[in-house]
């Protein structure tokens, strides 16, 4: 094994731990017994068919070489980024996505075409978020169609990503800034399945390690008495201390930023997966409990953009949040029993109704050729404001796979 990014109290792990990463599929059981709603089935086929034909009306417009962010009807225009910026692998990851859904070789090439202007990424370490570049793109493909060169882009990308570690403050360091700060979002706990596949292919436990590290420093540190998470933590890089707790994106510093909650809620989910370690999935449970719990959650399941926004009802709702909070959803009822499966479920159900209706789901030709309408990147900044979002759509498609394929 190489452990060249590995701190001594790394050694200190159970064994037990690098055996659950090396099996991560048999890690937990899938208990649920719940059968999927034909009418809502047949919903998801019909939305992924519509996806389908939305995106090669996005391939079309996509400029050589650049990568879809999100649309403005106002203006027609159409908002790309460079491979370099952390939405990247939306684009080919549903598109892959898609492709498993209807077979057509058309959106295949497509995501191997983007692919290529986005491989380089793999060496680069000035982003935490790689994870979402590199493993919701390279991941699919390699899981559909497993090759060497997949795998192999896919641990450099790993080993990019773990440069990002620090073992004082035991986390990875999202976004960049003075020297005398160390940056961790909560999005961070998304970039870690990368970590767990590489030690599964590698035999090298220092990526799961990593992880579970960051992870627990995450949950420590980010999470209020009530459950529900800050955006940004602070901490010091020299003692490792918390140094201050805000948000980026949120109504305000003390405020339940939407799509914060969500990505914590699948984050969590995802480690209880890998690891098989009930304390994820206790932490996953609790923040189901806040966001679905919570007074200023509409009936309709479509979260509004921060819980504690002035104003509610009348504030934007968040697609992009809610459909994260769907897939997160149908996976986190299959690890736990009765009534509490059957609520994440029913939950999961909703905002997969209300997503595929018209108030949401973009005319044929329309949008852009983005899928979903009104989410909201940054509301402080005034940045992609009730618009699509690539990430939006990503997640809804996966939602809709999931709800699809719900305990088989």
């Amino acid at each position: 094994m190489n452990f060249n990014y590995k701190c001594s109290a790394f050694f200190l792990v159970a064994f037990s731990l690098l055996q659950f990463a090396c099996s991560s599929s048999e890690n937990v059981q899938q208990q649920s017994k719940i059968t999927p709603d034909n009418e809502v089935v047949q919903l998801a086929e019909e939305n992924l068919e519509k996806a389908a034909a939305q995106y090669k009306v996005l391939m079309e417009r996509l400029p050589e070489g650049r990568f879809p962010k999100t649309y403005y009807a106002e203006k027609d225009s159409l908002e790309t980024s460079g491979s370099e910026w952390w939405v990247s692998g939306f684009y080919p990851g549903t598109l892959l996505y898609l492709y498993e859904e209807t077979g057509d070789e058309q959106l295949l090439n497509e995501a191997m075409r983007i692919m290529k202007v986005l491989e380089k990424e793999k060496f680069n370490t000035d982003t935490h978020d790689l994870g979402f570049m590199m493993f919701d793109s390279f991941g699919n493909a390699y899981r559909i169609n497993p090759s060497e060169e997949y795998k192999d882009i896919i641990i450099q990308s790993a080993k990019s990503l773990i440069s990002r570690y620090d073992p004082k403050v035991g986390a990875i360091r999202s976004w960049n800034s003075k020297p005398e700060d160390f940056l961790v979002i909560i999005d961070n706990m998304m970039n870690l399945d990368m970590l767990f596949w590489a030690t599964e292919q590698t035999g090298d436990s220092t990526y799961y390690n990593i992880a579970v590290e960051h992870a627990n420093t995450t949950m420590e540190n980010h999470f209020r008495e009530d459950n529900s998470t800050w955006h940004v933590l602070n901490y010091d890089p020299e003692t490792g201390e918390v140094q201050e707790k805000k948000t980026a994106q949120g109504y305000s510093d003390e405020s339940a930023w939407a799509r914060g909650q969500a990505w914590g809620l699948y984050g969590y989910t995802d480690m209880y997966r890998e690891t098989g370690d009930e304390k994820y999935l206790e932490q996953a449970n609790k923040i189901a409990d806040f966001i679905f719990n919570h007074p200023n959650m509409p009936e309709d399941k479509v979260a509004y953009w921060d819980f504690n926004a002035p104003n509610i009802p009348d504030v934007l709702r968040d697609a992009s949040a809610a459909a994260i909070m769907a897939s997160a959803l149908l996976e986190l009822s299959e690890y736990v029993e009765g009534e509490k499966s059957q609520e994440y479920f029913n939950n999961a159900e909703q905002i997969i109704r209300t997503l595929s209706t018209p108030e949401y789901v973009a005319a044929p030709g329309t949008n852009g050729g983005f899928i979903l309408k009104h989410s909201v990147g940054s509301l402080p900044a005034d940045s992609e404001v009730d618009v699509p979002l690539t990430y939006g759509d990503y997640y809804y498609v996966e939602a809709l796979k999931r709800y699809k394929e719900y305990g088989k």
